[in-house]
C-alpha cells in the first residue's frame, strides 16, 4: 500500500522516512498521477485544516479518491468542535487524573507523534487521543481547574513546531506507524487481506474465549488472511487493515460502536455493523421490528410512566422487566407480583424513558442458532442455570453461573426453530447474529436477537469444530472482494474504463 505525507512545502520538510513519498499539497490536489492511484494512505500534514485551506482540501480529496485520510475529516471537525473535546475530556477523566496526577503545574501541553508520546508515563494517554483525533502529529492541551485535569484542546502540530531535539524520535515513531504487520515470517507468502480483531483482555464475559480467539486466528491464517488482535487503544490503526471481527460485548454508547462506525465509513468489511449493533442492543427497538413482521415472541409491551398498571394487569405474574440496552442476562428482572413490579418499573424508568415488559415463558433450556450471511451455522441448547430462571446467574460475588450446553447438527434442530430464526435474523442484516428462542408446542418464540454472540470453543463449535472458524473467516473474505469489486468499478469509471 503506497504512503504518502502531503505537507505545504516539501522543501522545508525535515525528516527522511524510509518508504514513504513526501508530496506537495498543490501537487497531491493537481496532479493526475495521485488521483489515479488506488488503495493509497496520505498523512496529512499541512500546517492548517481550517475550512477550505489546503489541509482541508487534502483531506477531502483523499476521502473522494478513497485514500484514507489522516485525519480525515470527520477528524478535522471533531479537533474544532469544544463541546466534543469536553466529552472526551469526561471518557477519558480516569485515565487524565491518573496521568497527569504527578504533575506541579496547573497546565500541561502533550506532544503526540503517530501516536508516540515523549514519556512513558503519558504513553496510553497520548495513545488514546490519537486513536480518538487520528492526526499524525497532535498536540492536547491540559488544565488543572479545582483539583481535577481537564482537556481543553487538540490541534494538529505544524512541523515548523517539532523541536529539533525531537525529529529523531518522530522519525522512529512513523517508522514504527508505517512498518506493515512485522510479526508476519518474511518467508511465508503475504496475507491476501488483513483483518483486525477487536477484543478486551480485561472483559470478564467476553463473546468468545482465549481458545476460541486463538482458533479464529489459525483458520485465518490457514485462508491466507492476517489476522491481529486488537484493542480499544488501536483505533487510530483501524486504517491498515480490510476487515474488523469484534470479539468484545457491544453497546451503542461505546468505542465497539465507533470502532465499528469507522471501519464501515472506511469501506471496511465489518461484524457487527454499526447498524446492527444499533438494532440488537435495544430491546425496545427489537421488540416493534418483530412485532411488525409477525415472528412470534412472548406477549410484549412497552412500559412508560403511564401504563405501569395496564402493563402488569396485560401481562399478570410472573413478568420479566428488561432495561432496553440489557446484555449478558443484566438488566432482565423476573417479578414474582404487582408491588415488585412497581418498585423495579420506576428504578428502570430512571435510567430509560421506556421498559420492555414480557410475559415469563418458563422452560428447561432455550435455543440458540447462529445465523451467518442469512443462512443457519450452527444451534445449541442453552440449558438454565441451577435453580435459576436463567441460563446465566450472577452470584452475589458478580461472578456468573451457568447452566449445562449442548450443540446439535444444523439438520437435526427443530426445522420450526431454525426457520424462525433465519427469518428473525435477516430483519436486522446478513452478519452474525445469535437468535434465542423457546419452543412451546410446536411454535417457535424468538426471545432476542444477539449481533455479538458467544463462539466459545468447546460450546458452539461442538459440531462444526474448526470448520466454524473457518466458515465466518470465508464469510470476511467474501465480503472483502465484493467491496473490492466494487471500488474497482468506480476507479475504473473515474478513469475512463482503465485503472
Amino acid at each position: 500500500m503506497p504512503i504518502l505525507i502531503v505537507v505545504r512545502e516539501p522543501d522545508h520538510w525535515p525528516l527522511s522516512i524510509p518508504g514513504v513519498e513526501v508530496v506537495g499539497a498543490r501537487r497531491y490536489l493537481t496532479d493526475p498521477t495521485y488521483h489515479r492511484m488506488a488503495n493509497t494512505r496520505v498523512f496529512n500534514l499541512c500546517r492548517s485544516y481550517s475550512y477550505q485551506s489546503l489541509g482541508y482540501y487534502v483531506s477531502l480529496l483523499a476521502e473522494a479518491r478513497e485514500h484514507k485520510p489522516e485525519p480525515d475529516i470527520m477528524a478535522i471537525q471533531d479537533m474544532k468542535s469544544s463541546a466534543l473535546v469536553r466529552a472526551i475530556s469526561e471518557d477519558m477523566d480516569e485515565l487524565i487524573q491518573q496521568t497527569l496526577r504527578p504533575l506541579r503545574s496547573d497546565d500541561f501541553s502533550l506532544s503526540i507523534y503517530f501516536g508516540k508520546t515523549l514519556a512513558q508515563r503519558d504513553a496510553q494517554l497520548g495513545r488514546r487521543l490519537f486513536g480518538r483525533f487520528r492526526s499524525p502529529l497532535l498536540r492536547a492541551y491540559f488544565v488543572r481547574d479545582k483539583l481535577r485535569w481537564q482537556l481543553r484542546s487538540v490541534r494538529p502540530i505544524p512541523t515548523s513546531e517539532i523541536p529539533p531535539t525531537h525529529h529523531a524520535m518522530v522519525v522512529a515513531a512513523a517508522e514504527e506507524y508505517f512498518r506493515r504487520r512485522q510479526r508476519y515470517n518474511r518467508l511465508l507468502p503475504l496475507p491476501r487481506y488483513y483483518l483486525a480483531v477487536l477484543h478486551d483482555p480485561g472483559e470478564d464475559e467476553p463473546p468468545s474465549d482465549q481458545v476460541a480467539l486463538r482458533k479464529f486466528m489459525r483458520a485465518a491464517r490457514h485462508l491466507g488472511v492476517g489476522a491481529e488482535l486488537i484493542t480499544r487503544d488501536d483505533y487510530a490503526r483501524l486504517g491498515e487493515y480490510d476487515a474488523l471481527f469484534i470479539r468484545t460485548t457491544t453497546f451503542v454508547n461505546h468505542y465497539t460502536y465507533r470502532f465499528a462506525r469507522r471501519a464501515a465509513a472506511e469501506g471496511m468489511a465489518v461484524i457487527d455493523d454499526p447498524m446492527s449493533i444499533a438494532r440488537c442492543t435495544n430491546k425496545v427497538y427489537m421488540a416493534e421490528l418483530l412485532a411488525l413482521h409477525r415472528i412470534p415472541t412472548p406477549r410484549t409491551v412497552i412500559v412508560q410512566k403511564d401504563n405501569i398498571e395496564e402493563a402488569a394487569q396485560e401481562l399478570g405474574f410472573p413478568v420479566v422487566l428488561k432495561q432496553p440496552d440489557s446484555a449478558f442476562s443484566k438488566g432482565v428482572s423476573k417479578l414474582e407480583d404487582l408491588e415488585s413490579y412497581r418498585r423495579k418499573v420506576e428504578e428502570l424508568l430512571e435510567d430509560s424513558d421506556v421498559v420492555v415488559a414480557q410475559a415469563y415463558m418458563p422452560s428447561a433450556f432455550d435455543w440458540r442458532v447462529g445465523v451467518l450471511d442469512g443462512e443457519p451455522l450452527y444451534v445449541c441448547k442453552y440449558y438454565m442455570a441451577p435453580r435459576h430462571w436463567q441460563i446465566m446467574h450472577w452470584q452475589p460475588d458478580g461472578k456468573p453461573g451457568y447452566g449445562r450446553t449442548e450443540t446439535l447438527p444444523v439438520e437435526q434442530a427443530p426445522p420450526r426453530i431454525v426457520r424462525t430464526a433465519v427469518r428473525a435474523a435477516r430483519l436486522i442484516g446478513d452478519g452474525l447474529y445469535g437468535v434465542d428462542l423457546k419452543l412451546v408446542g410446536d411454535r417457535a418464540y424468538v426471545i432476542e436477537i444477539n449481533d455479538n454472540p458467544t463462539i466459545e470453543s468447546g460450546v458452539e463449535d461442538q459440531v462444526l469444530k474448526d470448520d466454524l472458524y473457518e466458515r465466518i473467516i470465508r464469510s470476511f473474505i467474501r465480503r472483502i472482494e465484493l467491496i473490492r469489486e466494487g471500488v474497482y468499478r468506480r476507479v475504473r469509471r473515474a478513469n475512463g474504463g482503465t485503472v
